[in-house]
């Protein structure tokens, strides 16, 4: 199981690595760039599935498919 994933920022476009939390979903992050903070997209859980390269760890692990 991957637990880095690049975060972009579709607001000013900053990329940031980060550790996603292995046992749940993160809802909300703050661009380090430009301060926004980020939802995730309908249909997605989290912020990592919505922004990332890599899905949470939650996804990964049941088989590829947000809650």
């Amino acid at each position: 199981m991957k637990q880095e994933s690049v975060v972009s920022c579709p607001n000013c476009g900053n990329e940031s690595t980060e550790l996603m939390p292995v046992d749940a979903c993160q809802f909300f992050y703050d661009c380090r760039g430009c301060g926004a903070r980020l939802k995730p997209k309908d249909g997605d859980c989290c912020v990592f599935c919505s922004y990332g390269t890599v899905p949470c760890p939650p996804v990964q692990e049941s088989g590829g498919r947000c809650r």
